[in-house]
């Protein structure tokens, strides 16, 4: 009798078994299939592709485009880096890996880009979508515009994080290619893929591609992401002399086999890849600005007035139209100056209130009065037909004193305008600093190459780099306050990173 009861339970038990067998193994092993490609970065060449073009899930390699909007938004002052941002219950409710981000928390915008980039932390990722567009689903919109105009053709976001979606989908070509842009559009934010561990504001996070940074020579990121479905992917770079390799894989069963063979396609690239070859950086998207009233998966879906606001911004410099000066009175007098119509209003507004604080700020000391005429000067904009490139190149004045140094503007907000003043401090012991990168042969050749941009503040100034834990600090020093709060200005107008020193520091 007790035979004759377990009879059905074996059969139940042998038929739940065939079923995983049969039906529940080969389609898990199937949500996840392989896909491969290797670029050589410095041309785009291809080296290497297999099922490159297949539409698979792109898990958290997502944040990679996440983060190309935010540095599009940050460098065309949509947002600034220390902004803070007030955490949704959305955001906050997101499922690891996280920041552990809590509903109505206020944290820097800087920290929630550090948290996605180097901790993949999905919470922070929807905020930075928030704050850029105000909806994860309007942000989702403008990623994938943005990977139309990037030539990902293949490529749909439904959201910031990358977590499965149904039409959330990619190819190892596209992401290929977002990795390439974001080493050649964005360099002064690519080392954030490469440090093993960063400060995100709240708590220290590290690295989620940490073993392949260590473990392979001249890896200097990208990212890595799993989902089930995905499976385990990785959009690896690495630097070998003067060769570049990108290489990305789809669909690894861990995060073992993965490394390893991201690690042997990089060596495959490396061993094709020719040892010199002219440098052909990918063309840079237009910029559209924020989400209009359309669709938003096209730039057909951006308003009118954004469009004409954004060709404004890139085609004009930031200044307001050149007028003649006189004497004193007349920066007085004219200090209420409409800037070219053409200008979105907020860059209006700061170069008047820039203006009003260097009048407000003018010591009137009989030294002052009598160098008035060269402050005057250095203050007067220049037309566009004057300057070889308007958004980039510094004004000096034909014979600046050296102590002119910038007026106290907010420091929240900075703008390419830049006001002088005549300094009241001649302590030289203040500094600036640039980034933090994996080489000293790195920091020293970004050194350089910011001091031949900038002569007019850094000519005198000491280069520097100090070693620091997780990589190389490139300093100038010897600076006086004045002039390293000049020298920052101008570096942040040019879209270059830049924070000052203390002389505690």
């Amino acid at each position: 009798m007790k035979t004759r009861k377990r009879q059905p339970l074996r059969w139940v038990l042998l038929a739940l078994a065939t079923l995983w067998m049969v039906v529940i193994v080969p389609l898990s092993a199937a949500a996840a299939p392989y896909a491969a490609m290797v670029i050589d970065a410095r041309s785009g060449k291809v080296l290497h592709s297999r099922n490159a073009d297949t539409r698979l899930h792109p898990a958290s390699l997502t944040k990679m485009m996440t983060l190309y909007v935010v540095f599009e938004a940050v460098e065309n002052g949509e947002i600034s880096l220390d902004d803070t941002i007030t955490i949704s219950r959305h955001a906050a409710s997101e499922p690891p890996s996280k920041l552990g981000l809590k509903a109505g928390q206020r944290i820097k915008l800087r920290y929630l880009i550090r948290a996605a980039a180097v901790k993949s932390a999905n919470d922070a990722a929807t905020a930075l979508g928030e704050a850029i567009e105000g909806s994860e689903a309007r942000f989702a919109r403008r990623m994938t515009r943005t990977a139309k105009a990037l030539g990902m053709t293949r490529t749909t976001f439904k959201n910031a994080h990358g977590l499965t979606e149904s039409g959330h989908l990619s190819t190892a070509r596209d992401m290929t290619a977002l990795g390439r842009h974001l080493f050649y559009d964005y360099p002064e934010y690519y080392n954030l893929f490469s440090r093993v561990q960063t400060s995100a504001g709240i708590r220290n996070v590290s690295n989620t591609n940490r073993r392949l940074l260590g473990a392979y020579k001249g890896a200097d990121g990208i990212k890595t992401g799993y989902t089930r479905a995905a499976g385990f992917n990785l959009v690896a770079s690495a630097e070998r002399g003067n060769e570049r390799i990108i290489a990305t894989v789809f669909g690894g069963r861990s995060s073992h086999s993965r490394n390893a063979k991201v690690a042997e396609l990089l060596d495959l690239g490396f061993s094709r890849a020719p040892r010199r070859v002219a440098v052909n950086k990918p063309a840079r998207p237009p910029y559209y600005g924020k989400m209009g009233g359309g669709s938003g998966d096209t730039p057909g879906g951006i308003s009118k007035t954004v469009r004409l606001a954004s060709a404004a911004a890139v085609k004009k410099s930031l200044r307001p139209s050149a007028r003649p000066l006189t004497e004193t009175a007349t920066l007085v007098a004219e200090a209420d100056v409409t800037p070219t119509p053409t200008l979105p209003n907020v860059v209006q507004d700061d170069i008047q209130q820039a203006l009003e604080q260097a009048i407000e700020l003018k010591p009137e000391t009989p030294e002052t009065v009598a160098s008035e005429e060269t402050v005057v000067a250095a203050a007067t904009p220049v037309t566009d037909a004057d300057r070889p490139d308007p958004v980039l190149a510094s004004v000096k004045p034909a014979a600046r004193p050296k102590d002119l140094v910038l007026a106290a503007l907010p420091a929240a907000d900075p703008e390419p305008q830049v006001v002088t003043r005549v300094s009241t401090s001649g302590g030289r012991n203040w500094g600036i600093n640039v980034g933090r990168y994996p080489s000293e042969y790195k920091a020293r050749k970004v050194l350089l190459k910011t001091a031949l941009s900038e002569l007019g503040t850094l000519d005198d100034a000491l280069r520097k780099v100090v070693e620091r834990r997780g990589g190389y600090d490139a300093n100038f020093m010897g600076l006086t306050r004045e002039t390293a709060d000049l020298a920052c200005r101008r570096l942040q107008a040019k879209q270059v990173t830049c924070f000052m020193v203390d002389p505690g520091s």
